[in-house]
């Protein structure tokens, strides 16, 4: 019976599993049907699937590839970036030390390690381990990029270059090289460096990374000589700088968590961006050079959260602010994950499918995938196709992957039951694998850098470390590296990125422009892309003339290139290549349109000046046009602008995108007169497009021209009680409209609108309006409970005194404690009045209803000890061993969710938005992890839902999580999903809380039932 005939048989007990298995894995289990992996794998107890033994049973691989095991613990845990050398050897960082405080897991005092693990016989399997490094100051590094004798490791907020002088693999100097890159140990600082084609570094930081100063604490200076000023950038940026670390440039900024940036070799950037957990916006992107990607508000630095005008339909678009002119498109969107490493496969030994392409870790759904892209327009298409698959042992998080010598792939995987949020569930694990076409050994030539040939080879290789030694090599040969080199350049038949190398190099040399030349009139469009790029590398080059030589080529992808080299470009040539380029736009590609408006920017004024001298006596004729104007930041294009706004005869719908446009022009005194105009129509319709106007206006301009204060009253006549009206009486700060406020409070304390109201009316200086009402006793309780959620320093003032006030009723006195423990500072009052036991009976029953929800463990504690019999009450549950063995019902388990957890998390739209979305949980996280999630919810804080208390300058305070924060403006989140808008200039301080925002203890008020059928269920919900 052949082997595969015999896994197929069910497999009786696990021992039998095991035997089998361990048989079959000597000759790579990842080539058997995954059917038959399936059934022998569930088979196998806990502790085997958890076994390296078994480690490439639990994956699946594509057609093609088979997985073999490279190194697994004890060797090596924990591995979150490696890199592989020119001698085939893997370098790791490793993060046993990952974030102690958050997880409670115990370090190792001499801090974590970078380790080189090398195959020396030549069987595919790690067989020595050398410590190259391990220091205290070691805690999670997030990068290794080997170049020769010298190692950069990232590590926020360091960047330290490690260097073997003697060649022992060991580390002898360390110095500094980039310091200030956000926190320590955030997993979204400073991330790895790669090499390009061009001989430069290329590496990114995540939207804590904040700055960069060089080794001395300076600020650095780019390569046009000025200081990078990073308060203009937003968010997570790309950058580039010379090998010996000068001269660094943003090539984009206002990403989320871009975890690595692979470069190909024509120069192109691709890496990959983290959503806010649960959102599915996690996506693939084309790096556009100095492209901005719209994590944040471009100008306002708002959240994608925040209210702004012609939002996105669907919240994974509306997370990166796709609509608003100058925002670069994505090239693919995943839905949910938590993306790491990448890098480009531009080797031989793969099959055809991955060959050029994107290669990218996703732990977050235990894949290893590739993106083959296809060009489209000035932009590119791509799909998904899996190398390896972890679905069956969910714990495979594969964390970074690199292509060795022989052009197989190396993957790290961390291991782990859970992923993001700051977890680590097991840290005695970590695995190497290397995927290859089934039965490559892993052998390769020594690398040779001595002999012209050889390094000219060498820059041919897949492996980056080669080509950088091989670079170098040739840089130092000199003259003697350019025939060979030119002879591949000039060989049409040959590789086009094997050509576009070494056109990089022939255009550093001194005849580089002559290669330039060539390049530039070269029939392959890549080629012709890729001497664009090298020509705009060179200071002696006008690129000028090359654009203009490329203004019209055919092919949209290299008029892009033309239009983005025009960034920064002051020649008086400028305006009209750029014009001449516009007037190709097809009002359909919105990758050449953002091209288009970088290449513009900081020149508006003389580029759209000349674009519409040329366009025509109806410039808003074509959708080009249109679209030319709505993406413009000028003066002289407001006029147009007014009148796609006010043009009546088109749906509203269809205007909001030239509302939204009128945001980012800079135009001052022009824009608000030209909305004014927009307010004069007579349109069916023509209430909204007040509306849209007043809130695209600028208050102090509305407040000194009485036609436009005019409209203001008219708007809050008609939407009296709505939202709108509390947005025009904040963006305006109406005091006239406290009375209005004041009942409003009074006719809906419990709803979202009546708190909202009375908050905005205590803003307002409203106070003593609240007093006179209680005073007045025929709706005092309303009142109360109005402004229960305010927690400024009057609201709580004002519940306390009605609490002790023993004229009062004991109902109202009731009303005012349950509302006095609505905020945070308001439940430590209602804590200090049960410490000095002045509240009692039907009071002290209230009170403690009122705290009773909090999700502060401090507060819940204390609860308990005034509540009877509450330590008796407390359910206790099986260990967790025992509760994975328990089948839930995933029906019952919805049930649940909707009782205990959907006033704070969504499920395909159903519940309220405050915490992480859940809708594909069970994807991301197996059942142990989701268990630990509910036990400890604040030992994995998803970034970007951290509790914040919030203080204000008037002694108030509130807790919530921060949705938006710009310079002037603050808008929090609280349980449940309201929100509330407040003022910076009245923020004395934020401090992040240790807490989770989710109630402490959430599984003590369930059955054992309850809690196994909400895990059943949450594990159900998978991506489709």
């Amino acid at each position: 019976m052949n082997l595969t005939k015999t896994l197929s048989l069910s497999v009786a007990g696990s021992l039998v599993a095991g035997l089998l298995i361990s048989s079959y894995q000597r000759s790579n289990p990842s080539t058997l049907p995954a059917a038959n992996l399936d059934s022998l794998y569930k088979d196998l107890s806990d502790a085997q699937k958890r076994s390296a033994k078994y480690a490439v049973a639990g994956l699946t691989v594509a057609d093609g590839l088979e997985a073999t095991l490279f190194a697994a613990e004890p060797t090596l845990t924990n591995p979150t970036n490696i890199d592989v050398d020119h001698l085939g050897r893997v370098w790791v960082c490793e993060a046993y030390n990952y974030r102690p405080a958050i997880t409670g897991n115990p370090t190792h005092s001499e801090g974590d390690r970078i380790l080189i693990l090398e195959d020396t016989n030549g069987d595919g399997k790690s067989d020595k381990t050398t410590v190259f490094y391990q220091g205290k100051e070691l805690n999670a590094p997030l990068g290794v990029w080997v170049m020769g004798n010298d190692v950069i490791v990232s590590q926020s907020p360091y960047v330290w270059k490690f260097t073997d002088v003697d060649g022992d693999g060991k580390a002898d100097k360390k110095e500094v090289l980039f310091e200030g890159v956000g926190g320590e140990q955030h997993d979204h600082g400073m991330h790895a460096f790669t090499l390009g084609p061009d001989g430069k570094l290329y590496f990114n930081f995540g939207n804590e990374g904040g700055r960069l100063l060089d080794g001395k604490g300076q600020p650095i200076v780019g390569k046009d000589g000025q200081v990078i000023d990073f308060k203009k950038l937003k968010q997570g940026m790309v950058f580039r700088c010379d090998p010996d670390f000068k001269n660094v440039e943003v090539l984009g900024n206002n990403f989320r968590n871009n975890y690595e940036v692979a470069v190909d070799s024509y120069g192109t950037m691709w890496q990959s961006d983290n959503d806010d957990d649960g959102n599915k916006g996690v996506r693939i992107n084309y790096v556009m050079p100095y492209g901005n990607y719209g994590y944040t508000d471009e100008l306002t630095g708002a959240g994608w959260r925040a209210a702004r005008t012609n939002m996105e339909d669907s919240i994974p678009l509306r997370h990166w602010h796709l609509n608003d002119p100058g925002v670069v498109p994505n090239l693919l969107q995943t839905g949910s994950g938590s993306p790491t490493g990448m890098v480009v496969y531009e080797g031989k030994l793969l099959p055809k499918v991955y060959q050029g392409q994107m290669i990218h870790c996703e732990p977050g759904h235990n894949v290893v995938r590739s993106y083959p892209v296809e060009k489209s327009g000035a932009g590119y298409s791509a799909r998904i196709v899996n190398v390896l698959d972890g679905k069956r042992d969910q714990w495979f998080r594969p964390s970074d992957v690199c292509v060795a010598p022989d052009g197989s792939l190396i993957v790290s995987d961390w291991y782990d039951p859970g992923v993001g949020g700051h977890q680590s569930g097991d840290q005695a694990k970590g695995r190497l694998y290397r995927v290859a076409p089934a039965n490559t050994p892993y052998r390769f030539p020594k690398a040779d850098f001595t002999s012209v040939g050889a390094a000219v080879e060498g820059l041919q290789s897949p492996n980056l470390s080669i080509r950088y030694l091989s670079w170098n090599a040739l840089m130092k040969m000199g003259q003697a590296s350019i025939s060979p080199l030119e002879k591949i350049f000039s060989n049409q038949k040959a590789d086009p990125r094997m050509r576009a190398r070494a056109l990089w190099f022939l255009s550093k040399g001194k005849d580089g422009k002559r290669y330039l030349d060539k390049a530039i009139k070269d029939p392959n469009a890549d080629i012709r892309i890729t001497g664009l790029r090298a020509a705009s590398e060179l200071s002696n080059v006008d690129v000028t003339a090359y654009i203009k030589l490329l203004v019209t080529d055919q092919e949209s992808q290299v008029r892009r290139e033309c239009a983005l080299l025009l960034y920064g470009v002051t020649s008086t040539q400028a305006p009209a290549l750029w014009a001449k380029l516009a007037q190709q736009y097809d009002g359909q590609d919105r990758w050449y349109l953002e091209a288009l408006g970088i290449g513009a920017d900081g020149q508006w004024d003389s580029f759209f000046k000349t674009w519409l001298a040329t366009a025509g006596s109806n410039p808003l004729g074509t959708a080009a046009g249109r679209d030319i104007v709505w993406r413009a930041r000028t003066k002289e294009s407001v006029p147009l602008l007014a009148s796609l706004a006010g043009d009546a005869g088109v749906d509203l719908k269809s205007r909001l995108r030239y509302f939204r446009a009128f945001d980012f022009n800079p135009a001052g005194n022009e824009k608000s007169t030209a909305l004014l105009k927009i307010m004069n129509g007579n349109a069916a319709n023509q209430s909204q497009v007040n509306e849209l106007a007043l809130r695209h206006l600028d208050p102090g301009f509305v407040k000194k021209t009485p036609e436009a204060m005019s409209a203001v009253k008219k708007l809050l006549d008609s939407a009296y009680g709505t939202q709108v009206y509390l947005d025009m009486v904040a963006k305006y700060e109406l005091e006239s409209e406290n009375q209005r406020l004041l009942e409003l409070a009074l006719a809906q304390p419990t709803t979202p609108v009546g708190r909202a109201s009375a908050g905005l009316l205590m803003k307002q200086g409203g106070t003593p309006m609240i007093w006179n009402t209680i005073k007045a006793g025929k709706k005092t309780e309303s009142m109360l409970t109005s402004i229960k959620a305010v927690g400024s320093k009057d609201a709580l003032e004002i519940l306390e005194t009605m609490t002790l006030d023993t004229k009062q009723s004991i109902q109202v006195r009731m009303e005012a404690v349950k509302a006095l423990g609505g905020t945070g500072k308001g439940e430590d009052r209602v804590l200090a009045l049960l410490r000095e036991d002045k509240l009692a009976g039907d009071l002290k029953n209230a009170a403690l209803q009122g705290i009773s929800g909090s999700w502060r463990k401090s507060v819940k504690a204390e609860v308990a000890k005034y509540m009877a019999g509450s330590t008796s009450t407390v359910k206790k549950h099986p260990e967790l061993k025992e509760l994975l063995t328990m089948k839930g019902n995933a029906t019952k388990g919805k049930e649940v969710f909707a009782m205990y957890c959907s006033v704070c998390h969504q499920v395909n739209g159903s519940g309220m938005d405050f915490g992480p979305k859940l809708s594909e949980i069970g994807s991301k996280l197996p059942k142990e992890a989701q268990y630990a999630s509910i036990f400890e919810p604040g030992a994995g804080i998803g970034f970007g839902y951290e509790g914040f208390e919030v203080h204000f300058k008037d002694g108030s305070s509130v807790t919530g999580i921060v949705s938006s924060k710009t310079e002037t403006d603050l808008i929090l989140k609280f349980p449940g999903g309201s929100t509330q808008e407040y003022k910076m200039s009245k923020v004395k301080s934020m401090k992040q809380m240790k807490e989770s925002m989710m109630p402490a203890g959430l599984h003590d008020a369930m059955s054992t039932d309850e809690l196994v059928n909400l895990v059943e269920y949450m594990s159900s919900l998978k991506k489709r």
